[in-house]
């Protein structure tokens, strides 16, 4: 049927109000000359933990999985888990997982390798395939140590290679002579060749031609690591997390917290006797707690560090009530402060020399518990807070809030009760956000209201959660965006904030959480949409957030800041609509402003997301942007998050 003459006049109205509400210009008004709050100077920041594999299998760069057999801490079909048997099949030879031979009180459990069927045409060993494959590059050196015995009658040397899975290629080679008589460490290198064509394709073996028996635990197998630190961190995640110029490091986690004895992650690796994880797999704690501060000294960022707030027992949900019993947990978080921050004159203090590190480390701000619900939090914080304020008085106290919905926004004080603290003010309330784009772009002014005369506030976790995973589509972004421009603009209030989670190897079984940070395999890694966004914000800051007209237009947020050292002003942009949305913008109080600037943008299809595949689909492009001024017009894209930068002198001074 043919439309008639009213629907298309209709329609034909309702496009030219369309094309005049396009080509009007919102106004956005910026007062150069006006500062509405301070940027806190460790406004972001990172959260890490141990899911996702994170860890092992992560940004720590050991490269074998099970390295001291610490997968007998889960119930498992297959015991010896990573480790497998080569060249046994025939003869007699075989493996076992032997506690009769402990390295330590740590690692009890050992490899029991007989190579009785060895010979010159048969190797017999063990091999491990890592974290779903080994990355080989080409010219790369790699440290493998292990600690070994043999029996009596072993003569043999161990051959130690780099290989490819299926063992039809050799990378690199090595041979190491192994004694009779008591455990003793073993050290080597390994060295790819110029021609190595990089691949995830490959496996540790460990092997011999000769019979006999002998044994192998804390086979550990490294890299090149950020700085060239022993026990160091991968390189490729450790650049990401550089460009992020994050101020701060939350660890050792969420949840994970509840089960870590910190005492326990310090000093030699043979005395870390690894540990279950709550996401279901072993930790071998080569992370810990040395590691984490010196992760924040190669990055310039402050620790926020979390302490266990009394929860203990097989189930380490299980809470213990304030007084008596949870003493040893409030004398356990001061001496892990002191082990950060004393001298050598201390006991924790001269531990951490010993462990190689003489210079104490700043530590400002401690987070007591994670996500804390039960009423009886707030005696247990309490003790905490008494105790730690009265040895470290300067040391700021962050009470562990509960996990928000922004769908229902609080008033003014109900923030404060949920964390369960009414008898101590603590110094800063630690609140999560997990939301959909929709919540977050309606709960961008979430902040605005809340009492600046209660607790500052520490957003430790956030993300918005849009798409299948394992890391966010552009859609997830703009909503990250739009809430990260409300939370600068309440930077006074919001004195740190941190995406969670950070790290996801995005093999099958890898993983537990939909949408995360940044993404990796054994060789590659790639920033999401939200990583970019995140890179385009805290690198365009400054010091002061600039009063500004706020709700211009539907589905346009926006944040202005200013640079007081260099008068740079800084114009940060989200468009969440399906139009390009055009926006006059107006600067008053600054001198001048010159006419070119610099705009970055990141813009596209609303469901796409990077990938190991495609690690660049969605990423941000940078231009210069011609006719700037006190008073100038420009459009943002569809789907986009924008920033721009203009230059300015200093602010007049009146």
């Amino acid at each position: 049927m043919l439309p008639t003459l009213s629907a298309v006049c209709l329609s034909l109205a309702a496009i030219s109000a369309s094309l005049i509400h396009a080509a009007t210009p919102s106004v956005l008004r910026i007062d150069a000359n006006v500062i509405v709050a301070r940027v806190s100077p460790l406004h972001a920041g990172l959260m890490t933990e141990e899911i996702n594999h994170s860890f092992d299998g992560g940004v720590y760069a050991e490269l074998l999985r099970d390295r001291a057999l610490n997968g007998t801490l889960l119930p498992r079909a297959n015991a010896l888990g990573s480790w497998m048997l080569i060249g046994g099949t025939n003869g007699g030879s075989g493996m076992a997982l032997d506690v009769s031979h402990p390295l330590s009180r740590a690692i009890p459990t050992s490899l029991r390798i007989d190579a009785a069927s060895a010979s010159l045409l048969n190797r017999v060993g063990v091999t491990n395939a890592g974290f779903w494959g080994i990355p080989v590059h080409p010219h790369t050196r790699y440290r493998v140590s292990f600690y070994g015995k043999a029996a009596g009658e072993f003569a043999g040397p161990l051959t130690v290679s780099l290989e490819r899975a299926d063992g039809s290629a050799t990378f690199a080679r090595t041979e190491v002579i192994l004694s009779a008589g008591p455990w003793k460490e073993y050290e080597a290198i390994l060295m790819t060749s110029d021609e190595a064509c990089p691949t995830a394709d490959a496996r540790l073996v460990i092997s011999t031609q000769q019979p006999g028996t002998f044994w192998l635990t804390l086979v550990s197998l490294f890299p090149p690591t950020w700085n060239d630190r022993p026990n160091g961190n991968r390189v490729d995640l450790m650049k990401k997390l550089a460009a992020l110029r994050p101020k701060f490091l939350r660890f050792p986690g969420g949840g994970y917290l509840n089960y870590v004895d910190w005492k326990k992650t310090i000093g030699p690796l043979s005395d870390r006797p690894g540990v279950s994880n709550p996401w279901g797999y072993p930790s071998s704690q080569g992370m810990g707690y040395l590691e984490f501060l010196e992760w924040c000294e190669d990055l310039a960022m402050e620790p926020v560090l979390g302490v266990n707030a009394g929860y203990s027992g097989e189930d380490p949900r299980e809470v213990v009530e304030a007084g008596p019993a949870l003493q040893s947990f409030v004398q356990d978080a001061l001496d892990q402060i002191e082990y950060a921050t004393g001298d050598a004159s201390t006991t924790w203090g001269a531990q951490r020399a010993r462990d190689g590190h003489p210079a104490p480390f700043k530590l400002t701000y401690v987070e007591i518990g994670n996500e804390e619900t039960d009423p009886a939090y707030d005696a247990r914080f309490a003790q905490f807070y008494d105790a730690i304020k009265a040895r470290y008085p300067g040391t700021q106290l962050i009470a562990a809030g509960q996990i928000k919905d922004t769908g229902s926004r609080p008033s003014e004080m109900d923030y404060r009760k949920s964390a369960q603290v009414k008898s101590r003010v603590p110094d800063a309330l630690d609140e999560h956000f997990y939301q959909t784009a929709k919540d977050a772009f309606a709960a961008v002014g979430q902040f605005d209201d809340y009492d600046r005369r209660g607790p500052k506030i520490f957003v430790g976790e956030w993300a918005t959660m849009e798409g299948p995973g394992p890391t966010p589509t552009l859609q997830a972004a703009l909503g990250d965006a739009a809430w990260m421009i409300g939370m600068e603009h309440n930077s006074d209030l919001v004195i740190m904030q941190a995406y969670a989670p950070l790290l996801v190897n995005v093999n099958k079984g890898a993983f537990q959480w939909r949408t995360n940070l940044i993404g990796y395999d054994a060789l590659n890694s790639y920033g999401s949409p939200s990583y970019y966004a995140q890179v385009m914000f805290n690198t365009h800051r400054g010091d002061e957030v600039l009063a500004s007209s706020r709700h211009i237009a539907p589905d346009l947020f926006t944040s202005v800041t200013h640079e007081s050292k260099t008068g740079t002003i800084y114009v940060k942009v989200v468009n969440a609509s399906a139009m390009p949305q055009s926006v006059k913008i107006v600067i008053a109080g600054a001198a001048m402003i010159e006419r070119q600037g610099k705009v970055i943008v990141l813009s596209g299809n609303p469901e796409d997301a990077n990938s190991i595949q495609e690690p660049t689909k969605i990423v941000p492009v940078e231009r210069p942007l011609r006719g700037t001024s006190a008073a100038f017009e420009h459009t943002f894209p569809q789907y986009s998050a924008t920033v721009l930068e203009l230059y300015s002198q200093k602010r007049e001074q009146h």
